[in-house]
């Protein structure tokens, strides 16, 4: 009688021990997919906000705090200075401004990238900004920046 007590016993502690993985599991995938989504929402506001700093606002700062190592180097003071006043030259382009957005991840939880296609609308003129953000250590910065250049016209 007691030996059939004892494997009852052993049988609801092997279920207990499968039950706190699954859970611990569960605990763990969903940690994964709200970061990922609170890292796609962040991205997505960083690149919307670094094309209003430097579109509408003219932020030259913006330039110097934001630019990762590797543009600053590709573009120098002078570099930055001539970008900042090609964007003041033109003005601030009709708002809301259309911005297409993409967020990747080079592997599926982490190291996001943004790629962001800006559409501005200025008097007798359509330009295209595209900014390409990333998150690699700390703090989001610019990888890259093209435009304002002419839009494809279309037909």
């Amino acid at each position: 009688m007691k030996l059939s007590t004892r494997s009852k016993l052993a049988g609801e502690g092997g279920i207990a021990v499968i039950f706190i993985v699954l859970a611990i599991i569960g605990a763990i995938l969903w940690y994964l997919y709200s970061t990922k989504a609170s890292t796609d929402r962040a991205a997505r506001e960083y690149g919307h906000d670094i094309i209003n700093r430097f579109i509408v606002n003219h932020d030259r700062s913006m330039l110097e705090t934001e630019l990762s190592p590797d543009m600053k180097l590709r573009n120098p003071p002078s570099a930055r200075d001539y970008m900042i006043q090609r964007v003041t030259q033109l003005g601030a382009p009709e708002q809301p401004i259309q911005i297409e957005d993409n967020v990747t991840f080079d592997s599926y939880f982490f190291q996001p990238h943004g790629f962001f296609t800006a559409h501005l609308n200025y008097p007798g003129q359509g330009l295209i900004l595209q900014i390409a953000v990333s998150h690699p250590e700390t703090k989001w910065q610019v990888d890259d920046i093209t435009g304002p250049a002419p839009a494809p016209r279309t037909q």
